[in-house]
């Protein structure tokens, strides 16, 4: 049983990605991040190099290897907005609420055909001696006009994706959204290969 630190103190990231990656690689148990430690400044300039730095500090402080991910929503009408800073949209304190009422009002004015957007997870494995395997998952949609749903966390309320049936990803069971969703894309793919690493040694 291979133990991994989980790099986040988001508990529904957390349950998302302990649910994804635990169906698909048995020979894995993932335990929390401890609430006491410093928060990761993730003022990296791409999605990749967040996510290294949130599995550098988990697995130095932990010393064992570490699950690490970020996400980025990219608009089309927005030029790529919020895209790395998607968790920071309306504000470096910002709440799910707030960068999804910022987001919908910067697209007021944006037409039903002209919402189109692309959410994307970089994935990360890492051990302390340095090794790495990354993966990656993305989902196209569109930005729905008003928030719709309760599950989910972050932009779930007002992301359609194509793929599906017409229901945010707020308005979906946990299992039809890690069918489609990106982290459920990128950690499948991550869990993939620490099948192949496993089988390899």
């Amino acid at each position: 049983m291979t133990r991994f630190v989980l790099a986040t103190a988001n508990p529904a990231k957390a349950r998302e990605i302990k649910e994804v990656i635990q169906t698909e690689y048995e020979d894995i148990e993932v335990i929390p991040l401890d609430p006491s430690w410093p928060e990761v400044i993730e003022d990296g300039a791409t999605l990749e190099a967040n996510a290294l730095l949130k599995a550098d500090a988990a697995t130095a402080r932990a010393l064992i290897p570490a699950l690490a991910d970020d996400t980025g929503l990219e608009v089309s009408a927005l030029q790529g907005a919020p895209g790395v800073r998607s968790a920071r949209y309306a504000s470096d304190e910002a709440t799910d609420a707030q960068n999804i009422a910022f987001l919908l009002d910067q697209m007021r004015a944006v037409s039903a055909e002209n919402r189109a957007a692309r959410f994307t997870t970089v994935a990360i494995a890492k051990w302390p001696d340095g090794k790495i395997l990354l993966a990656t998952g993305s989902v196209y949609g569109v930005i729905a006009e008003q928030a719709r749903g309760d599950a989910g966390f972050g932009y779930d309320p007002v992301f359609v994706p194509t793929e599906g049936d017409g229901r945010t990803f707020a308005e979906m069971s946990p299992v039809e959204k890690h069918k489609l969703s990106h982290r459920g894309r990128a950690f499948r793919s991550l869990a993939h290969k620490l099948v192949d690493l496993e089988r390899s040694v």
